[in-house]
Formats: structure tokens, sequence, C-alpha cells
């Protein structure tokens, strides 16, 4: 367990520095509205789609939870569970910081990895639903691409406008993986 411990952060680490040098002169278009902290940044969000990465190989029924955090930022929690919605469980975390506050759209996360081993990311919300039922996710870099809902389960015509959606924001679409999702 270890080991696979051990791959999975170095996997993210280089990940980030791989796909920083390649993609470096590309970005992400600006977000499109402002974002409600006490709105968007409380409750979980459940993972439709996402950009294959190596670190979410196997996992299924992703989610991320946002929170108050002591200081008064934003705690954010990404779960999944192993090869299918009851396998096991796993978690990293970290806090939030709101890059552009007034907008804020813009959230860099200090995740520690096994409680120790430092990874910053960065989520830039691009687009998101009017009554906050669905947000479409990117990294700045155009590499990653997610797309959350607060249902765990929707409609094939929803998720086909919002696949759409992120393909008018001009990301390759084509790529994206939907993982399973707990049913209610």
């Amino acid at each position: 367990m270890k080991s696979i411990l051990l791959t999975a952060v170095a996997t993210v680490s280089l990940t980030g520095c791989v796909g920083n040098s390649i993609t470096q002169t590309q970005q992400a278009p600006e977000p499109r509205k402002r974002v409600d902290v006490q709105r968007f940044y409380t409750g979980i969000w459940h993972e439709i789609a996402r950009r294959p990465m190596t670190i979410t190989d196997g996992c299924v029924a992703g989610a991320t939870e946002y929170g108050p955090d002591r200081a008064g930022g934003i705690q954010v929690l990404d779960s999944c569970r192993m090869g299918n919605p009851r396998g096991e469980l796993k978690t990293v975390g970290g806090p939030g910081t709101i890059l552009d506050p007034g907008v804020n759209a813009k959230l860099r996360v200090d995740y520690k990895l096994y409680g120790f081993v430092p990874v910053q990311r960065e989520y830039w919300i691009l687009d998101r639903a009017d009554d906050y039922s669905w947000f479409i996710s990117a990294d700045p870099t155009l590499r990653d691409l997610y797309i959350f809902t607060r249902d765990p389960e929707i409609s094939p015509t929803q998720r086909k406008r919002l696949v759409a959606r992120a393909a008018a924001l001009g990301y390759d679409v084509n790529r994206l993986e939907f993982p399973e999702q707990t049913r209610r």
C-alpha cells in the first residue's frame, strides 16, 4: 500500500511539472461568472466527468466537499471509491485559497498527501449554473477538466449539454471519462 501511495505522489508531482512545461503558453478561458462563496464552497459536489489522470485510475464515485476551515477560509476534501461505488474510500484534502477575491472563481488548494507531502493545484470555475446545480472546472493550463453536479445522477441529456458547454469553452472533450457515481 505504501508503494502505491508513493507512486501516486510522484505521479501527481510529475504530472504537474510535465503538464506545465508542455502547455505553458496555453491558458484556460477566464471564468465567466462570479461565484457566491457561501453557495458554492459548501457541501458536496459529484464528479460527473474528468480528463484521465494516472492518480484517478480506478477511481469512481468521485466527489469534492467544501466547507469552512478554522481560519475562516475554505477546506477541501476530494474523495473517490476504488473500483466501484462501494469500494475502498480514498481521500485527500487541504485548505483552499481564493485567488480572485470578489469573483471567487479561482481556487488554489494546498493538499497534504499522506499528511505531509505538499501538492498545490489550482482550479478555475469556468462556468456554472445560475442555480448552482453544476459547474465546469479546469486548471489554468488547459490540462485538466472536470464537470461536477450537486446530484450524482443526471440525465443523458444534461450530461450531453454539459459536455457541449465544455467543448464550447475550448476543451477537447473526446478524452473525457465518465466514472460511475453512487446511486441514491
